[in-house]
């Protein structure tokens, strides 16, 4: 149960708990070089765009992390390098004093504990209505939709285009996005890019990575590239990009909303 969501802005004094929240994340995704240089700054840039879902023990239970960033107003605007390019961005726009017109979503994650109970849906919804209290109507996100790493030799176009019988996209996640209102834009191909020596992948994975070509990695959205000649692994990971549009912002109605998520 939620007894609130807040944002870092609100509660300074939970940043050290959001870091330490638990981790589910295999280590290989955890060594994105964009990753090391722009998510750590998020709580003290951009602390009014991270909202935490508190339990009635004040202890965190899911956060959302989001940027600001300058757009146009075109799909094609949207970086094909989803989740680094739009983390690159949102810096660069802040350092330029560039003005942000929409927001991306960056990670949604909750305890273990708290899974399948519903709350990723609270959490998103909680975060459209911050990006409306902030003044902005366009909130997007390069998603990863988490089931395809069972089928990671299948191309994401192919994989995202799968519908169930009510329409909705055969992804759960997917599916929590689309239920809201968002669309699905398209795929961005090179949405994370994280190289590595064939020595720290080994360690990463705990796979012996012997031979040159393509190597299929458990939780991997898409097979990873192994070069033993030249002593590297590369892994490229698409994901997908949606779009919600939301309605013109009403500040304390999306405020009071956000408060008394549960």
């Amino acid at each position: 149960m939620i007894a609130s969501v807040v944002t870092l802005e609100e509660r300074p004094d939970l940043v050290e708990p959001m870091w330490a929240m638990p981790d589910t994340w295999p280590t290989f995704m955890q060594q994105d070089p964009i990753a090391a240089l722009f998510y750590g700054r998020l709580a003290d840039t951009f602390p009014e765009h991270q909202l935490l879902a508190l339990d009635d023990q004040d202890a965190i239970v899911g956060k959302v992390h989001s940027v600001p960033f300058a757009w146009g107003g075109s799909d094609d605007e949207l970086p094909v390098r989803g989740w680094d390019g739009i983390l690159e961005q949102a810096f660069r726009d802040h350092e330029r004093d560039q003005q942000a017109t929409a927001v991306s979503l960056i990670e949604a994650r909750v305890v273990p504990d708290h899974r399948r109970g519903g709350l990723s849906s609270v959490l998103l919804d909680a975060a459209r209505r911050n990006v409306q209290r902030l003044g902005f109507t366009d909130l997007f996100g390069p998603v990863r939709p988490t089931e395809k790493s069972v089928e990671p030799r299948t191309p994401m176009s192919e994989y995202v285009a799968r519908v169930r019988g009510d329409g909705l996209p055969a992804d759960s996640w997917l599916r929590v996005h689309v239920r809201l209102g968002a669309r699905i834009v398209s795929v961005c191909p090179l949405s994370m890019v994280i190289p590595g020596t064939l020595a720290q992948w080994r360690e990463w994975t705990g796979m012996p990575l012997s031979s040159t070509g393509l190597s299929d990695i458990p939780e991997a959205l898409a097979p990873v590239h192994v070069s033993i000649e030249h002593d590297h692994v590369v892994y490229v990971e698409p994901n997908v990009w949606v779009h919600h549009r939301l309605a013109t912002p009403h500040s304390d109605s999306s405020r009071t909303a956000i408060d008394r998520s549960t």
